[in-house]
């Protein structure tokens, strides 16, 4: 199933009709690296005059729902495959600069952010990370907090 599929069969399920603008918008987001609704709702117009303002924000809220976006970011963030020799991840702007990050430094700044945004309690530690990618089966990363 490839990502297209998934996210209407998951809209389906969420209780939406998948209508011929809903599948002009999921196109256009994963077509585009769009860094706004407005610079989504410009590009759909193109396609479908019909498609407002209103349907671009009423489906990314959809999508945010069922967790195939998350808009306070729209920069995308993908597990590469193209990094054989290490496992990591590669961030993409939205100018298109892209950081090659290997899977240690992911962990680090993962095993950070937890501690920094209070998630650990007193005397707890993380004893494994475990990365989902949309393209890629899950991984996980066991970490030592020791480290």
């Amino acid at each position: 199933m490839n990502r297209k599929d998934e996210i209407i069969e998951r809209l389906k399920e969420n209780g939406c009709r998948i209508t011929r603008q809903r599948k002009i918008l999921i196109d256009i987001i994963l077509e585009n690296n769009c860094a706004s609704c407005k610079e989504i709702f410009y590009k759909a117009s193109r396609e479908d005059n019909r498609i407002g303002v209103a349907t671009v924000y009423r489906m990314i809220n959809a999508l945010e729902e069922i967790g195939a976006i998350n808009r306070k970011n729209m920069y995308k963030v993908e597990c590469a495959e193209d990094l054989t020799d290490e496992e990591g991840c590669e961030i993409i702007l939205e100018d298109s600069t892209v950081f090659r990050m290997p899977k240690e430094k992911l962990d680090q700044i993962v095993r950070d952010g937890v501690r920094k945004c209070g998630y650990l309690g007193k005397g707890k530690k993380i004893s494994k990370i475990i990365y989902h990618s949309q393209e890629m089966p899950k991984r996980e990363s066991g970490i030592n907090e020791n480290e």
